[in-house]
């Protein structure tokens, strides 16, 4: 009786299947204390529908309920190939479950999908490392740059350097407003985003895909706008989980940096996390001493472990930005029209796991 109480069920869901398990995975990832966005299901859809991304996933159940859950999505382009990944876009998914024997039940399954679909690689974007046979590559140069808030901004603000506040305040001063919303200000964070991935010598994801996280994220996901005047200047993408806060996508144009409208905006992005009762903000990851992580240190944030592992064949890191192999064509991306990159560039992006 005890055995057949306590027996784990794993089981591979897609399809109707899938749609159909929404809300007890939802539950399953809701119910601690926090949640961190990027674990909701609901990431799975705004994948599918923005990226054309092919979402399934291992789910483990003990007694009708979920006790471990892996959302995995299949991506496949003509440029690079096939990939199973949890989950693009996102900085940290993986696999997630009430202790660690069921958190390694789900890497068979996993790996065996991964056999089938005849894919170059697995990729699980984890927070520590699962030990495990199939599991023959990892990537750690990266870390998770994180920040604990406290209930009122005023002790955050009173605890920065002095050249962050003044920063702020430069920002205050320079005539720049702020501004929040859903899909009324989705084609002025659009423009300032895809100017700055071409600046940047990346391809753009589609307007599309931040639709998409707009629509199945209602309450959750919104845009933050900084304007000069009638101009957006800065704009950033936030998503409230359960307790975190998590900004995937900040951009600010690089002619009006001497406006400190980033550093305005990313105060107002903090001042909303606490406003909504968050209790910390992920400010995404970043590689150690790059400018990005001394911008995000600046803000108190902590870095915390990234470790990305993969199963069957292929170089994780060779499709990255940072592989040198791709400093002519980041050379090339940037000297394209930006109306030209916002063509090209969804069609590109979206096949880089």
């Amino acid at each position: 009786m005890f055995e057949s109480l306590t027996k784990v069920d794993t089981r591979v869901l897609s399809g109707a299947a899938l749609a159909n398990a929404l809300p007890r995975l939802t539950a399953f990832v809701r119910r601690g204390e926090r949640s961190h966005p990027a674990h909701h299901p609901r990431c799975l859809f705004a994948l599918k529908e923005g990226l054309g991304h092919v979402p399934c996933a291992v789910e483990s159940i003990r007694d009708g309920k979920t006790v471990g859950y892996l959302p995995l999505t299949f991506v496949r382009s003509t440029l690079f190939g096939r990939f199973l990944v949890s989950l693009p876009y996102l900085n940290t998914t993986g696999t997630l479950a009430d202790d660690d024997t069921t958190r390694l039940a789900r890497i068979d399954p996993a790996v065996a999908l991964a056999d089938e679909m005849n894919v170059r690689h697995l990729e699980l974007r984890q927070e520590s490392a699962i030990t495990h046979p199939r599991l023959n590559g990892s990537r750690t140069n990266k870390v998770h740059m994180r920040l604990a808030l406290p209930a009122f901004p005023g002790p955050l603000w009173e605890g920065f350097k002095p050249k962050v506040r003044n920063q702020v305040r430069k920002g205050e001063k320079s005539g720049l407003s702020v501004h929040w919303g859903t899909f009324a200000l989705l084609d002025e964070f659009y423009s300032v985003f895809s100017t700055n991935m071409r600046d940047l010598g990346t391809p753009v994801y589609g307007r599309k895909f931040f639709r998409a996280i707009l629509r199945h994220f209602p309450g959750m996901a919104e845009l933050c706008i900084v304007r000069l005047g009638s101009r957006p200047v800065a704009g950033a993408l936030l998503m409230h989980g359960k307790g975190i806060t998590e900004v995937p996508s900040a951009s600010s144009l690089r002619e009006y940096n001497s406006l400190s409208s980033n550093m305005l905006m990313y105060w107002n992005l903090l001042e909303r996390s606490i406003q909504r009762g968050q209790q910390v903000f992920d400010f995404g990851r970043s590689t150690r001493d790059c400018s990005t992580f001394k911008f995000k240190q600046q803000w108190g944030a902590i870095e915390s472990p990234a470790i990305w592992q993969y199963a069957r064949h292929g170089q994780a890191a060779e499709l990255r930005p940072d592989n040198p192999k791709y400093e002519r064509f980041i050379r090339l991306w940037q000297r394209l029209p930006v109306r030209v990159t916002r063509v090209i560039g969804p069609a590109i992006v979206r096949g880089i796991p």
